[in-house]
Order: structure tokens, then C-alpha cells, then sequence
């Protein structure tokens, strides 16, 4: 028998593979004149961000509402999350964020001349855990690598 994709499962799938591309880029490719153009570009995470935007104002509003309850419990949110359009909106709230924290990783050490392949391929991961490999990566450059650039000017770093 052959299954079908639902709506979720198409959005989850789809979204996947929309960051993949760019992820590949910044870690393989990261001083190729293209990814540095198309880095430089907000389009991709003002596609995403659009996608989390139509996911999150189509949820029931009994889901919105359990959001909005000041007293929502670790239990309740955890089943709320059982239901395949949450989990799809949740999950495209963390590619965009991790591709967007991934950027700004990407652009710093670019602009710093840090390594940084190791903590992008932490982020595309584990996004709080490539953050933190970034910032330990950079304290460690700046503390023992005195040629290393990492004075970086606030419009480079600025997420």
C-alpha cells in the first residue's frame, strides 16, 4: 500500500531540503565568491520565516490559545507538539533560526579569518551547540593567535 504525504509531512520535507543547499555552501564552499553573494542575501530567510508565518496564523485556535495560557505546563506543551502541523511550524522555526545563527557564523569568520566549518556543521545540527563552538573558537583565536583578525566591526557582526 502506498502512503501519502499530508500537508505537514510535505512542509517538513520540503523545508529540509530549502537549507541544505545553503548549509552545504558555508561549510564546503565558504570563500567561493557565490556564497558569499548569496550569503549576503536575506531572501532565503525571509522565505522561511514567511513559511513559519502562514504555519503559525493557519494552527487551530485552540493550539494559538494553549500558547497564550500563562500557565502552560512542560506536559501540555509536549502534546500539543504531538500534532504534525505544531511540530512542522516548530521545525521551521529552527531551520531559519539555526540557518540564521549559521549566517552570522559564517560572516564572522569570513570577515575574522576563524575557522569556523566545525561549528557551522555543529549549528546545521545542533544550533545552540555550534553558537558555542563559535564564540569558544573565537575566544581561543583571540587569545592565543595573535595574527588572527578578529576585531570585527559591528556591521559585519551584527546579527
Amino acid at each position: 500500500m502506498a502512503s501519502t504525504l499530508n500537508f505537514p509531512d510535505l512542509i517538513f520535507n520540503g523545508a529540509n531540503l530549502f537549507v541544505l543547499p545553503f548549509w552545504a555552501l558555508i561549510i564546503l564552499l565558504p570563500g567561493w565568491s557565490v556564497t558569499q553573494r548569496v550569503m549576503a542575501s536575506y531572501i532565503p530567510y525571509g522565505v522561511l520565516a514567511s513559511l513559519y508565518v502562514y504555519l503559525f496564523l493557519t494552527l487551530d485556535s485552540s493550539i494559538l490559545q494553549t500558547f497564550a495560557d500563562p500557565q502552560l505546563s512542560l506536559t501540555t506543551l509536549a502534546g500539543v507538539f504531538a500534532n504534525p502541523a505544531v511540530t512542522a511550524t516548530g521545525w521551521v522555526h529552527f531551520l531559519v533560526m539555526d540557518l540564521f545563527v549559521g549566517r552570522w557564523i559564517y560572516l564572522q569568520g569570513q570577515a575574522s579569518g576563524i575557522f569556523t566549518r566545525h561549528s557551522l556543521a555543529l549549528c546545521l545540527f545542533a544550533g545552540p551547540l555550534g553558537l558555542l563552538s563559535h564564540l569558544i573558537t573565537q575566544a581561543v583565536s583571540q587569545r592565543f593567535f595573535a595574527n588572527t583578525k578578529t576585531e570585527v566591526s559591528v556591521e559585519n557582526s551584527a546579527i
